[in-house]
Order: structure tokens, then sequence, then C-alpha cells
């Protein structure tokens, strides 16, 4: 029994390990194409296309009138511009929303309020239902919490007329919000990391990259000739850049046209964003693994479309290291099992973080103060994501769930009275339970196996950290809400 949970052991760090080294990999990547410049060509007044902006929305009563006044502010020939709102929304988003659009046509611009009755295919289906009542050249997808500058249609637009085979530009995310709160902070490095590093890499390193979701333009005729927008997995936007770039389209990344946006501050928003990013990844695996594989791509890029495909097992990997341990430790087995190479390959994300605020910020040295507690959050979202990534090999789509926005710009703490904000779920509990796991083994490897104390340490806080805040959060909200219940309670009674 004890060699089957060494070799189970063994296979969780050696996981680890591939996906950590990959990181080291990709900034080297990054570090040989930073350089790299793409240049568009002048356009006239005449030559711009048709373009579409799509703005799905289910639910965003605190956003959606600033995105449709981002939105009519784009810079852009007015007669080849036209703007759909693709509303989904079940609650009093509705009327916001036909009041923002209603100012929108006063200004002169082409707006369609569209309305399906249904939520089936939930954004892809959105998107592919908006698709169809229109007939521009080009679609520019922008979520509910983007806020584009004017300029962005007339910064992109121009690389679709240089290269006919170009199917996809995205670009990079920024964000409204960065400062709230620790949690936000942290997330911004993940993204910076992400935008700056990853994406630019793949791109510049001839790999397969993504869409991701929103702030990019497509090419209508790529849509349509790669299948369109299927329904299948949670995450349309890798489904379909994917199946575009194997189909013999070209996608281009720019890192220096940025959208920004709001990072969700609650961290059950959080972890509900990385869950459905997670199933949706592990089921394009499933679904497009197979035809990687039998693409003319080169090794190495099959390779790391699988390793990014595939990133998300990092988590049950994780789960999976932290249950043996604690038995391997009792058994007197454990000091045989080197955890060295996991050490090192643990290096790949600071410096990751490190590229992407010195690329980005200039005072990038107080921004990394925040790095610890991007560790403590990738340990701790670690239940959750591996609850996710089981649901990926499901043939069953679950239901999409939405990040709630609520308008935070700044160090607004806004989200406490909106009846958008989460309650705990019972991740939350796991996540208490593995960190008083994680905490015994880390007292008993004290003297067993010194050198697991600060993997088991980092475990017990990051678990810890994840739950404790959702918990604080969640009573917030609670008591913001119950407060202002008794006072509209209150003001009733007088008023009769």
């Amino acid at each position: 029994m004890v060699g089957i949970l060494q070799f189970l052991y063994y296979v969780s760090t050696i996981g680890l390990a591939l996906v950590g080294f990959n990181t080291l990999v990709l900034s080297i990547v990054y570090l040989l194409h930073r350089n790299d410049r793409f240049t568009a060509p002048e356009v006239g007044e005449a030559e711009w296309p048709s373009v579409v902006v799509q703005l799905p929305v289910y639910n965003e009563r605190h956003v959606v009138e600033r995105l449709m006044e981002a939105t009519g502010q784009l810079d852009y020939p007015r007669d080849r511009l036209e703007i759909q709102l693709l509303d989904d929304s079940t609650d009093d988003t509705y009327s916001i929303a036909a009041a923002a659009v209603e100012a929108a046509r006063r200004s002169g611009l082409r707006v369609q309020h569209v309305r399906r009755g249904t939520r089936e295919g939930f954004k892809a289906g959105a998107l592919a239902y908006g698709l169809k009542r229109t007939d521009a050249e080009f679609v520019a997808v922008f979520d509910a919490d983007f806020v584009p500058s004017p300029d962005f249609l007339r910064r992109v637009i121009p690389y679709f007329l240089a290269d006919p085979a170009l199917g996809m530009v995205q670009t990079r995310w920024a964000h409204l919000n960065a400062e709230t709160s620790p949690l936000t902070r942290a997330q911004a490095l993940a993204l910076d990391s992400h935008f700056v590093v990853e994406q630019t890499a793949r791109h510049r390193g001839g790999l397969l990259m993504n869409f991701s979701g929103t702030a990019g333009v497509w090419r209508r005729a790529c849509i349509e000739g790669s299948g369109g927008w299927h329904y299948d997995t949670l995450s349309e936007d890798i489904d379909l850049s994917y199946r575009a770039q194997l189909g013999g389209w070209r996608c281009l990344y720019l890192p220096d046209v940025s959208v920004p946006a709001e990072i969700p501050p609650l961290m059950m928003g959080f972890k509900r964003q990385q869950s459905r990013w997670a199933t949706g990844t592990v089921q394009c695996l499933r679904k497009l693994g197979g035809r990687v594989l039998r693409s003319p791509l080169s090794l190495w890029q099959k390779a790391q479309a699988l390793l990014h495909l595939g990133g998300y097992f990092l988590h049950p990997l994780m789960i999976l290291l932290l249950l043996l341990t604690l038995p391997l430790t009792l058994s007197g087995r454990i000091n045989g099992l080197s955890l060295s190479g996991l050490g090192l390959a643990m290096l790949g994300s600071p410096l990751q973080a490190i590229i992407a605020q010195r690329r980005l910020y200039p005072d990038w040295g107080r921004r990394l103060i925040y790095f610890p507690v991007l560790m403590l959050l990738g340990v701790g979202i670690a239940v959750s994501n591996t609850e996710a990534v089981l649901k990926g090999f499901s043939s069953h789509v679950p239901a999409f769930q939405r990040t709630p926005k609520f308008h935070i710009e700044g160090r607004t703490q806004a989200w406490a009275s909106s009846t958008y904000a989460l309650p705990v779920n019972h991740t939350t509990w796991l996540e208490l339970s593995l960190s008083l796991y994680a905490g015994v083994t880390a007292i008993l490897a004290l003297s067993r196996a010194p050198a697991l104390v600060p993997f088991m340490t980092l475990y017990a806080l990051g678990f810890a950290y994840v739950a404790l805040v959702s918990l604080w959060q969640s009573y917030t909200a609670r008591r913001v809400q119950m407060r202002q219940r008794r006072t509209l309670s209150l003001s009733g009674s007088s008023s009769k």
C-alpha cells in the first residue's frame, strides 16, 4: 500500500514540476521575442470596413450603463459601426439597458437591444444569435465590465486589412480596481503575468494562443469558416480560437493595446470565475486534444497546446500531493522522496510576475509586495478548481455562472450592499478542513521530514486565507444588507 502511495506522490510531484517548469519556458520564449514588433498600415477613411460591437450581458445592473457609454464613444465611422447589446437579463438590468440604448440612439448610433427570451448556449448562444442579425465584416466583443478606449477599433482593425488570413486579434486586459484590496492586487499580478508574458510568448513563439473571451476582434469569415460559436463547453473563446488556428487562420496578440476591466472583488466571485475557466478548458482539452495531436503542427507546438489546455490539472495534483504527504510522513517513507525539482519549478511564477510588472509599471517593485498573497490565492483555490476540473470530464455542460460585477473603480467596497454578493458554499468548509490537515502535516514534518514544512505551511495558510476572506466578505454583505432592510423598514413605518 505504501508503495502505491509513493508512486502517486511521484506522479503528482512530476506533474506539478512539469507545469511549473513550463512557466519558466514561456518566460524564456517571451524574453527572446519581447522586442518583436507588428505594425499596422495607414487606413484611409473610405477603407474602414463594417464592424459590429457585441456586448453580451446577463444581470449586470451595476455596469451595463457604463458599458454602453464607453462603447458609444468609439471613434469609428458611424455608417460602418453597429452595436448589439445582447441582453439575456432576468432582473432590472433590462430597464437600465433599455434607457442606455435609447440614449445611444439619440446620439446617432445604430444600436440593437437584442433579447432572446432564453439563455440557450449562454454567452456563446447570445453571440451566435446576434451574428445572425448583422452583416458586418468584423465582430468586436466586450464583456459587461470592460471599458474600451475611443481609439480601440482604429488601433486594431488595420491589422486585419494588412493580412487576409488574420482571423482574430486579442488585446491585453488592464484593470479598473487593482488597488481595491490585497485580493484584487494579487489577481492583477496573475492577469499581468498571463497577458504580458504567456500570451506574448505563445503568439510570438509560433504557438497556439487563445481568445480571452473579450477585448478582441474577430473576422466574421473566420468565425463562420471555423464552425461558428459552439455551446458544448464553458470556454467558447478557447474552443473557437483553437478551431480557427487548426483550420489555418492566424491570430494576433497586441500587448500594447489594453482595455481596462473590473477585477472580481469577492473571493467567491473569483472562485466562480476560475472554476468556470477550469471546467471549460478541460472540456476543450477533451474536445480538441485529439485534433491537436492529429494536426500538422510540430511536436513542440502540440506539446505546448496540450500543456495550455491541461494547465488546470495543476490543482487536482496539488490536492493529491497534500493528501498523500501525511500518511507517507507517518509511515516514515517520505524522506526518500525529493521535492527539489518542485521547488525549482516554483520559480516560474515569481519570474513571470517580475517581468510583467517591470514591463508595465514604473512602481513595479511596490506592486510585487502582494506576490505572497498571490501564492496563497493560487494554493487556496485548489479545492474549487479541482471540483471544476472533474466537472470538465462530464458529458453534461453545467450552467454558465457569471462573475458578478459591481462598478468598482479604485478602492470602493460597493459590493457589500449589492444583492449580487455571493454567499459561501461547501468549498469554503473543505478549504478550512484542508488548512487544518496541512497544518497537522507541517507539525509532524518538523521532526520527520523538515524539507516538507515550507510546502505544508503554504498549503495551510493558502486554504485558510481563501476560506477566511470568503467568510468575512459573506458576513460583511449580510450585515450591510440587513442594515439596509432595517432602514427601509423604519422609513416605511415613519411615512405611514
